[in-house]
This record gives C-alpha cells, structure tokens and sequence, in this order.
C-alpha cells in the first residue's frame, strides 16, 4: 500500500481514505469490534467516533496513518501512560466520557505511537483517537 507523503488536500484524502479501510478490514477480522488489551486489564472497543476522530488526526501526518497500518497491535500492546485525567473541556466529541486514558505503543521504523482511551461512566473503554508522536 502506497502512502502518499505530502500535505496537499487530495494526499490528506488519500490517506483520509487509507485509515478508513483499515478499519474496515479490522471490524471485518473483529465483528465484536473490542480487542483485549493486557495493560488495561479490559477490552477495548471501535466505534464510529474511533473512526472518524483517527481520521480527521492521524490522516494529517504520514507517521500517524502509516501507524494504523498496525491497529491491531496498537490496540493490544498499548500501556497506560500517566492516570487517566477528565476529557478536555469544550470537546464536544469527549463529553460523553467521564476520563480520557493516555497510551503508548512503540512500533519499529515509526516510533511512539499515542492512543487515547475515552472511559464512559459505565466503564466502557472506547478507542478515541490514535497519532504518532514524531520528535
């Protein structure tokens, strides 16, 4: 799969369209749409808002969309980094969790890779967003 580099609007489609079919290949491996995660101690779920938010945030660089390429293994080997603190205020998007969840991965030739956990009252883990934190 060839991942276009660039900033231009059609390269941030591109790769827009790249991490959208990559989680469509995932909830088709994954039909409960949750994966284990050892550190967490819970599973992890993919919802629409997992999407579209890792859309609009890792399709901006080509570390973060070339990350997705390993979704699976950001899911399941993510360790919590730091407590969970309350959502951002203001964030529409975070209003419906009650602490957001800080995790890394390191993934070779890409580096540490971040992925926000959204926790809801209820204790439901939701994948929020996943980017690559580049130096």
């Amino acid at each position: 799969m060839d991942i276009p580099q660039g900033n231009t609007k059609e390269e941030l489609k591109q790769r827009e369209e790249i991490i959208s079919q990559v989680y469509r290949r995932w909830t088709e491996e994954n039909p409960d749409k949750r994966v284990y995660n050892r550190s967490l101690k819970d599973y992890i779920n993919i919802r629409y808002l997992s999407i579209t938010e890792t859309m609009r945030h890792a399709a901006k660089t080509y570390a973060s969309t070339l990350a997705m390429l390993q979704l699976d293994t950001i899911l399941r080997y993510s360790v919590k980094f730091g407590k969970p603190k309350p959502p951002k205020k203001g964030v529409k998007n975070q209003e419906i969790f009650t602490l957001m969840q800080e995790m890394h991965c390191e993934l070779v030739g890409i580096g540490t890779v971040k992925m926000m956990v959204g926790i809801k009252r209820s204790g439901e883990k939701i994948q929020y967003c996943i980017t690559a934190i580049t130096a």
